[in-house]
């Protein structure tokens, strides 16, 4: 195939962690992600999306379950 070759930008980004959040085993939080305060994310999930404080969120993408 021929054209312009593809340009990838690096997606590096500080990811921002509150004080009293449990992460379960084998969740993967993105670049640039803020985690708030006494926020949960579920075992395996994939965080996408800024996590709100006092926040229950889990899947693929993560979503809110509930607040806590």
């Amino acid at each position: 195939p021929s054209g312009p070759p593809i340009a990838k930008a690096n997606f590096a980004a500080p990811i921002s962690i509150g004080n009293n959040v449990w992460i379960g085993a084998g969740a993967i939080i993105l670049a640039g992600i803020k985690v708030a305060d006494n926020a949960v994310i579920g075992a395996g999930a994939i965080v996408t999306k800024d996590v709100a404080a006092n926040t229950l969120v889990a899947g693929n993408p993560a979503v809110k379950i509930k607040d806590i």
